[in-house]
């Protein structure tokens, strides 16, 4: 229900198959601003009803032609920026994100959907390719083959506490499974469940308009630990999308590996995302490019996978000059909502672990009263981080951890250190040349993204874009949630021998 303008509110039921549907349990949403609102929470019935509802789509969506699934994408979106006012009001007054950022990030995910009708109206996922027979070839003829990818099956999506809209409900996951010509069962993040039910609403729309089969997508929202290990263990469920804390993606993780027919979970699990400050750049520009960094690490209440944690830099003068500046910068930003009461006490308990650390110096303590919270700053000497694993792990917010080393040769030793990261950053001078290309065989090795005089809190939605890297940052390094590669995650290559034209894949004809 829809009263005046731009206020939604929302009636709480779950979306499957078409109908909204409520249940005998309720929760309460958090909202940064305003009164909460009850919703109905899931139950291990309601997905096993989504589920069905999936596969018995997938009969149909799996094998509709490529100009009906652009249509369908297409429609989406319009529907999304249709509500453009009702998702700006409850999404700001849920997660306390200003208007502008959901507004972005509205377009980032209506773009996205966009991006990928192209990317399949052209047909290059496929990946098609044919061997033609050589039935004279000695000593033995070679069969005709011909190949192309596949969708799996219904795909269970976990929506992200950090974007509403982009890693939520229609967002990466679900617009690549839907891409692919997979089904999706959502389960809306508990963070935003009113951003969540009135997308659904749009997609719902866009199944009325298109003529696709209701099963197509379903929302449930809420329940306790059963209702996602009913999800990622159902045997109708291919694949799973998701994007949160380590500990939640890897108890999922293992669940996907412990079925009877193991499935792929394809977690993004967050990173430090370091970044290495070469001498030349130090010496040239280091208060300047501390300032950014500061900018950078509080973007949103530093509540981006990509958020840029820890800095390597070395000591002297030159070092002190860009601490300074950081230190400076960080004191000047005013305090955030963060866009939960849980992920404000996490960061409280980070910023208060960093602290108690004997070999942790404090530079700037962090102000915070619930959800607000100010940026903390912390150093520690190389020697200390190389021996204490735990100084590696995110704390999910604005923290900023500065390593100093002596010399140039101990940044292979902390970059041979890391774990896996979603991103690694080089700041450099030409005068730094060498020097960074000793580093980028250990940096590909530890990373998704490599970037060069510049900070990753944003990730373009393009075909180059990877969004992924080597455990703990994604559970799946071959794989990336963002950018056009991203729906190749919910395909299979299939071979077809000696197989008439008549009944191949319209695609592969």
């Amino acid at each position: 229900m829809v009263e005046g303008s731009g206020k939604f509110v929302p009636h709480g039921k779950h979306l499957i198959a078409g109908q909204w549907v409520a249940s005998d349990r309720t929760f309460m949403s958090s909202h940064a601003d305003g009164e909460a609102l009850e919703y109905y929470a899931a139950t291990p019935d309601l997905v096993d009803r989504a589920a069905l509802a999936a596969e018995d789509a997938f009969w149909t969506y799996g094998y509709a032609s490529r100009e009906d699934r652009v249509a369908f994408l297409d429609a989406i979106a319009d529907e999304i920026d249709a509500r453009a006012d009702h998702i700006n009001w409850i999404g700001a007054a849920e997660t306390g994100l200003p208007v502008a950022r959901l507004q972005g990030e509205r377009g980032r995910t209506t773009g996205q959907l966009r991006l990928f009708a192209t990317h399949i109206r052209d047909g290059d996922y496929l990946d098609r390719r044919y061997d033609a027979a050589l039935p004279d070839r000695k000593p033995a003829a070679r069969h005709d083959l011909r190949m192309i990818q596949r969708p799996v099956g219904p795909i269970a999506v976990f929506g992200a506490s950090n974007f509403p809209l982009a890693f939520s409900t229609a967002g990466g996951d679900t617009a690549a499974a839907l891409a692919a010509g997979c089904p999706v069962v959502v389960r809306g993040h508990f963070a935003h469940p009113g951003t969540s039910e009135i997308v659904a609403e749009a997609i719902a729309a866009a199944i009325e308009a298109c003529g696709m089969p209701k099963g197509v997508f379903s929302l449930i929202q809420g329940g306790d630990h059963d209702v996602g290990a009913a999800l990622v263990q159902h045997p109708l469920i291919k694949a799973v999308g998701f994007t949160g804390s380590l500990g939640g993606g890897r108890a999922l993780f293992d669940l996907c590996a412990a079925r009877p027919e193991p499935i792929p979970f394809f977690g993004e699990l967050g990173s430090v995302n370091p970044v290495f400050l070469l001498p030349a750049a130090v010496a040239a520009r280091g208060s300047e490019i501390g300032a950014a960094w500061a900018d950078s690490l509080t973007m949103g209440a530093g509540q981006f996978c990509t958020n840029p944690g820890t800095v390597f830099v070395a000591e002297g003068t030159e070092g002190d000059a860009f601490v300074a500046a950081a230190k400076s910068a960080l004191a000047k930003i005013d305090r955030q909502t963060m866009l939960t009461d849980g992920i404000a006490d996490a960061y409280r308990r980070g910023c208060d672990r960093f602290a108690a650390h004997s070999e942790v110096g404090d530079l700037l303590t962090a102000q915070t009263e619930g959800r607000l919270v100010g940026p903390s700053l912390f150093e520690t000497k190389a020697g200390t981080y190389l021996q204490d694993q735990e100084l590696g792990e995110e704390v999910f917010g604005p923290l900023g951890l500065i390593v100093r080393f002596d010399a140039a040769s101990d940044m292979q030793k902390l970059a041979k250190s890391l774990k896996g990261q979603l991103t690694t950053t080089v700041h450099m001078d030409e005068a730094d040349t060498d020097l960074a290309r000793s580093l980028m065989p250990i940096l590909e090795r530890k990373c998704g993204r490599i970037l060069v005089n510049g900070f990753p809190t944003g990730v373009e939605v393009v075909d180059a874009m990877v969004h992924g890297g080597p455990y703990p940052a994604s559970t799946n390094f071959g794989a990336t949630s963002v950018g056009t590669l991203s729906i190749r995650r919910f395909l299979r290559p299939v071979c077809y021998q000696n197989t008439p034209l008549g009944i191949l894949p319209d695609d592969l004809v």
